[in-house]
């Protein structure tokens, strides 16, 4: 090389190292029709494809195209699958991550982190919900507490965040993805069940190093008296969403613990059983609304948060597992309706639908038996609505299934890292008083409540509803079946028995012109064993794990 050259060749790298900086894909980048970039498709939660290939006329000819099996079956395959430009990123059991080529089916890449042993130990082992996408990474939640950041093309570390210790809290781990709000990649933990303190954390994206901390455990002596809040419960253990215009992370918290034996937490119990809006760049809260203060039934506010518009202002709406949905100003959080999904509850008497208040409170009592509806996975476990904008509707599994409970004092000191702080002696999955525990699969308008239509099931429903803007509504049920429906009338088009239950998001992508619908197959979760005394069906089904793909041919 030449002094000329050389001198050339060190003037540019400057330069070089800019224009990579500067293309590396930003996390917010314009979304193609094609793509199935986040993990609700788009922060606004709505679960639904704008690709219309696949529709009403066609979808009886779907064909299974490709399988990919991951292998490990542990709790069943659970991930909602990320698409971009035509590859699938997916996790299955043990944290086991992949790149799919979307046309053949082809394994690009796998990662598996190698876990901490305490993972074998842990109630909420195995199961992984998703990965998140963004800035040339993809990241990944573990089992054993950390995020972990993966090179999007080779799978390759790119760097790794040690977040928890599950040795001194117990279920401080992720079974979610992290999400990203910009250059900020946050999460909430998963054991608002057992004696720890929730939390929600974040991370800068691009290299890990830790940003800031919020505690779902607020340090109000009258929301938490005493040390009752160190063994509170809390977290945020499914995914938020970001609203880029306000710079804001919209997440739901879990419940308080003990779930069912509150005299030892007297207090609201703030800011569990929550939704919060919380700045992305610092963690303060903007603000917060408390669906059930004091939660003594186990009912997290855990579940997806769909933003859409309503009388010329974004409003939310999100289910509660105690059967309620809540609409509520995006910009303030206060009430707009608040309605129920649930047709057998009982732990209230109503709700106030302007103010929150809750009216007629049928709490737990110490030492007596109480049945109390809905049950602790609530009026839906937590597998996801979707909401179309061609039909105004949100189409949603539902359960009509209650607790048989006995309040019980239980000492935290002695609950080992698989248990649960439950506050219980007895509590029983059984049918509402006086009728079948049933289920059903609803389409309503999302601010009233209204039913438009709706399909009875056998047995619930544990797997994420996805809508396309070809009408059509795809759901799966226990036994392995994803039905298709006609999203204005709920007629079914086509079904199709994939062989394990569904649990997990069913989605739809494009590649070179080509719709593809995605169906991730493999029955697993606690779910089933929690369900099986009102659903005796339910037990014995056959696990599993295959991302099935379908389309047409043209």
């Amino acid at each position: 090389m030449t002094k000329n050259a050389t001198y050339s060749y060190w003037l540019a790298l400057p330069l070089l190292f800019l224009l990579a900086i500067y293309f590396i894909p930003p996390a917010n980048a314009a979304t193609s029709d094609s793509d199935w970039p986040k993990y609700h498709r788009l922060d606004n939660g709505w679960r639904y494809s704008p690709l219309s290939d696949i529709n009403k006329a066609n979808v009886d000819k779907l064909k299974v195209v490709w399988i990919h099996q991951p292998g490990d079956i542990q709790h069943g395959l659970q991930a909602t699958p990320i698409v971009l430009d035509g590859v699938i990123y997916y996790v299955a059991a043990n944290n086991n991550v992949y790149a799919v080529d979307g046309e053949t089916g082809e394994t690009l890449w796998h990662y598996q982190p190698e876990l901490d042993p305490i993972v074998t130990r842990v109630f909420y082992q195995a199961a992984s919900r998703g990965v998140t996408v963004g800035h040339g990474m993809v990241y990944l939640g573990t089992l054993d507490g950390r995020f972990i950041a993966l090179n999007q093309k080779t799978g390759k570390p790119v760097w790794k965040r040690k977040i928890t210790d599950l040795k001194s809290c117990y279920g401080c781990l992720f079974s979610s993805p992290p999400q990203l709000a910009g250059e900020v990649l946050y999460g909430g933990t998963t054991g608002g069940d057992q004696p720890q303190r929730g939390k929600i954390y974040a991370v800068n994206a691009l290299n890990g190093q830790p940003l800031w901390e919020f505690d779902t455990i607020s340090d109000d002596p009258e929301s938490w008296p005493g040390d009752t809040g160190n063994v509170g419960g809390g977290g945020a253990w499914m995914p938020g969403v970001y609203d880029e215009k306000t710079d804001l992370i919209h997440i739901g918290t879990s419940n308080a613990a003990p779930d069912f034996f509150g005299e030892v937490r007297k207090g609201d119990n703030k800011y569990t059983a929550s939704l919060l809006a919380i700045e992305a760049k610092t963690g303060k809260l903007k603000w917060f609304f408390q669906e059930v203060p004091h939660d003594v039934w186990d009912y997290d506010s855990a579940y997806e948060i769909v933003t859409i518009e309503h009388e010329n202002r974004d409003v939310i709406f999100h289910l509660n597992k105690g059967g309620f949905v809540y609409v509520l100003d995006k910009k303030t959080g206060k009430p707009i309706n608040i309605w129920p999904l649930s047709q057998t509850y009982n732990w209230v008497e109503s709700v106030n639908p302007k103010t929150g208040e809750l009216i007629g409170r049928n709490e737990p009592k110490l030492g007596e038996e109480k049945v109390l509806c809905p049950y602790l996975l609530g009026a839906r476990s937590w597998n996801h609505g979707a909401y179309s904008p061609k039909t105004g509707l949100w189409y949603t599994n539902a359960m009509e299934v209650c607790n048989k409970i006995i309040a019980a004092e239980q000492n935290p000191e002695k609950i080992g890292i698989s248990g649960l702080y439950l506050g219980v002696s007895l509590l029983e999955a059984v049918a509402p008083p006086n009728q079948k525990a049933s289920a059903r699969l609803d389409a309503r308008d999302p601010i009233t409540g209204e039913v438009r239509w709706s399909v009875n099931y056998p047995i619930p429903g544990l797997g994420s509803v996805l809508a396309t803007a070809g009408g059509l509504v795809f759901n799966g049920d226990v036994f392995g079946k994803v039905f298709a429906y006609d999203a204005a009338n709920g007629d079914e088009l086509w079904s199709f028995n994939t062989g394990s239950g569904i649990r997990s998001g069913i989605i739809s992508y494009g590649k070179n012109g080509k719709q593809y619908l995605l169906v991730p197959s493999g029955f697993g979760s606690h779910a089933p064993g929690f369900m099986a005394s009102a659903f005796p069906e339910v037990s014995g089904l056959p696990g599993g794990a295959a991302l099935i793909a379908f389309s047409i041919d043209k």
